[in-house]
């Protein structure tokens, strides 16, 4: 399941450019962290985390002090985090999570990538039943002996411990994030990066027309300004 996520989440990043796309949009989660819950990060642990995740992706310090700035200026604009769910060509299943100054904007958008890659945007719930909300999290645990590591964690969800060269990382239900990080934090350990995920419970194959014509919507989508992640139940070559 979550080498799964791993693959996509290349792709993905490989199609954003890797930079300024990857950039625009993590600047626009570190300001809905920033509105939520203030721009210390000591006292803030979504924002934390979310410079821990923008660091990894060598985004640059001072764009990450802008976007903490843009949030807390007067005129800022107020984004909202936004879930459109539907169905894509041959039945499958997606879930979009945006961050939005603007929903008419931005449901009018994804309506027309679906209706023009011969999909459907259904309504809340529609297709969210069919993905696990999960949290991730990368550290560097030192000289600390993983299988322990695993032992412990178990107790606190975790569901899947992947032991690396150039650290750890774990996947549990989302409701585990903040006891997580507290464990992380408390034990001193390294956090990499931390993400709430949305896995799907089952996928289904398809041969490659079938492929790319999901893969054009997936690409569209995820060329959207508003648009954060992009989900669906298609398997993927690696899961074969």
């Amino acid at each position: 399941m979550g080498r799964a996520f791993e693959y996509r989440k290349a792709r993905k990043l490989k199609r954003w450019g890797h930079m300024a796309r990857t950039f625009t949009k993590l600047g626009k989660e570190i300001e809905i962290a920033v509105k939520a819950a203030g721009a210390d990060p000591s006292g803030n642990t979504r924002l934390r985390i979310l410079i821990q995740n923008a660091k990894a992706e060598n985004m640059p310090k001072e764009n990450i002090e802008r976007a903490i700035k843009r949030a807390t200026e007067k005129d800022a604009a107020d984004y909202k985090e936004v879930i459109y769910e539907g169905y894509g060509p041959h039945g499958i299943a997606f879930l979009v999570e945006t961050a939005t100054d603007n929903t008419n904007r931005t449901v009018a958008n994804i309506r027309m990538h679906f209706n023009k890659c011969g999909g459907t945007l259904g309504n809340s719930g529609s297709v969210g039943f069919l993905f696990d909300h999960k949290c991730v999290f990368k550290f560097k645990a030192g000289d600390a002996d993983p299988e322990e590591l695993e032992l412990e964690m178990i107790d606190l969800g975790v569901d899947e411990f992947y032991p690396e060269e150039d650290g750890i990382t774990v996947y549990a239900p989302y409701e585990s994030f903040g006891a997580i990080q507290k464990w992380l934090d408390d034990k001193g350990f390294e956090i990499v990066s931390g993400e709430s995920v949305r896995i799907p419970t089952d996928t289904k194959e398809l041969d490659a027309e079938g492929r790319e014509s999901v893969e054009k919507l997936v690409e569209r989508l995820e060329e959207d300004d508003d648009v954060v992640n992009v989900y669906h139940t298609m398997k993927e070559p690696d899961e074969e």
